[in-house]
């Protein structure tokens, strides 16, 4: 099939859908296809006056907005690999990463940033006086995201493909020609790969700035979106919307909703589901590793609950500490591997800074635990480095966490294990409450009870106003434990 270099997607769909239709819009701002090729191609000649070349990295600590689509669309025409990164960065980390990504240069909206890294601002390029078109190229690699991983120390995931996609490929359900909409950020992997993909197949990208439930639910009704990606903490803000704000929207324009990024509660799951219907509501468990996944729609979550899915493009096995194969049932570390078309082309990535957790036989890694059903359905118990061994028992946070988030006055919710002299760690809850809840610890440790076994419950609860999550729906569990340390 042929391959479509992603630089020239907004002069191919300006040619075929006409330059005028409109490509991408945040707010009030908005895009067409003529104007997203003319400012990707000034930005892209720009650039190469600063020696961008095909094979370069360049960082881009940038926030949501119609402006980040004309520099990856730009990088792509270079040759060049866009290396996303959260704009909120501070100098110190942002510096870290550059250090490990060697960037050609590095573009950022905080003026700070531009001072402490030298990295050009925003609007570079925008005006640029030459606008030609440029020889096509393909960077080598079409994305590199960073993480901290569970260590806090910061690592590149170079993804394997080229930027070039076949013309006909499309997945996790996106139409063609149609309407998404994104309310994550952009430097996370899920919402950067499907808002792309997407514009590959003629479809419009209605983008957020920053999430707000009931103004998701007025931009669904309004462009007639029909394919969305949340993540939980989205997912449980909308469902605390009013009944009324729900209900005064038309949704029934919804082909699919993705939630993905952490664990969701089983009641948030179960509303879902009832309130959308089975079919629209998918699920997918994953890494940017990009090794395989497993996807399940809500009608199969109801015949095997708390599940993920079962693989897509890949097997999974469960193993214990020696590396032996559980049986379905026992929790312990799950692998992936790649198989068939999806495993001709070798690995999926490379780390820069970090080492694979990658066995002999091609079987990896992402350090979480979980189990699988006699189906074949995987459940995720937890990231191995958030385990909690209290008294020689296993308690995994996700599992506390979705109970305190099922009580209505719980906005959010992290358990730690902190250090116990007897216990050996014991079980400690951070919670924020929605606005105006004046839950006590002892309602919340009491509902915990009534769900789960006593050593599960948290020995403590601490209440915080500041949000714990980002944008994304991650938490960095790591960072929380380590400021409650003495």
């Amino acid at each position: 099939m042929p391959l479509v270099p992603l630089g020239t997607i907004p002069e191919r769909n300006a040619a075929r859908l006409g330059p005028d239709r409109w490509a991408v819009r945040h707010g009030d701002a908005v895009a067409t296809w003529g104007e997203l090729a003319d400012r990707s191609r000034r930005r892209a000649n720009a650039l190469a006056t600063m020696g961008v070349a095909e094979g370069d990295r360049v960082v881009l600590a940038l926030p949501n907005g119609n402006a980040f689509y004309e520099w990856t669309f730009a990088l792509w025409q270079l040759g060049a690999t866009p290396t996303v990164v959260s704009p909120r960065l501070p100098a110190p980390e942002l510096r870290a990463i550059v250090d490990l990504a060697q960037p050609r240069v590095v573009i950022a909206d905080d003026p700070a940033l531009q001072a402490a890294l030298g990295a050009l601002p925003m609007a570079f390029g925008r005006d640029h006086g030459d606008a030609r078109p440029l020889p096509p190229r393909v960077a080598p690699s079409w994305k590199a995201m960073t993480s901290g991983g569970s260590t806090g120390r910061p690592k590149l995931i170079v993804d394997a493909l080229p930027a070039a996609f076949p013309d006909d490929l499309r997945t996790s359900r996106l139409p063609a020609d149609g309407v998404l909409l994104n309310p994550g950020p952009l430097y996370h992997n899920f919402p950067f790969a499907m808002t792309h993909s997407a514009l590959l197949h003629g479809n419009a990208v209605v983008g957020m700035v920053r999430f707000d439930a009931a103004e998701l639910l007025r931009l669904v009704a309004a462009h007639r979106v029909q394919w969305l990606n949340l993540v939980p903490t989205m997912m449980q803000r909308i469902a605390r919307l009013p009944a009324a704000v729900r209900a005064a929207h038309d949704l029934s324009s919804l082909e699919t909703v993705w939630h993905t990024a952490a664990p969701i509660a089983p009641a948030l799951k179960r509303f879902w589901i009832d309130w959308l219907g089975g079919g629209r509501i998918w699920e997918m468990y994953g890494g940017t590793e990009g090794i395989c996944t497993t996807q399940l729609d809500g009608t199969e979550w109801l015949t095997h609950p708390g599940s993920v899915g079962r693989p897509v493009g890949g097997e999974l096995s469960i193993r214990d500490p020696d590396g032996a194969e559980l049986p379905p049932g026992e929790t312990g570390e799950v692998f992936l591997r790649r198989t068939g078309a999806w495993a001709a082309g070798g690995p999926s990535y490379r780390y820069v800074g970090a080492e694979s957790r990658r066995l002999a036989d091609g079987w990896e890694s992402l350090g979480d635990h979980g189990w699988l059903d006699a189906d074949g359905y995987l459940y995720i118990a937890d990231r191995r480095t958030d385990l909690i061994l209290t008294g020689g028992r296993n308690v995994y946070p996700a599992e506390v966490e979705g109970v305190l988030l099922a009580h209505p006055a719980v906005a959010e919710a992290i358990v730690i294990g902190l250090p116990d002299d007897d216990l050996g760690a014991r079980v400690h809850a951070i919670v924020r409450l929605e606005p105006g809840a004046g839950a006590r610890e002892s309602d919340l440790r009491d509902f915990v009870r009534a769900h789960l076994v006593g050593y599960k419950v948290p020995c403590a609860i601490e209440f915080t106003a500041a949000t714990l999550r980002d944008e994304a729906g991650k938490a960095r569990r790591s960072a929380l434990r380590a400021e409650r340390l003495p």
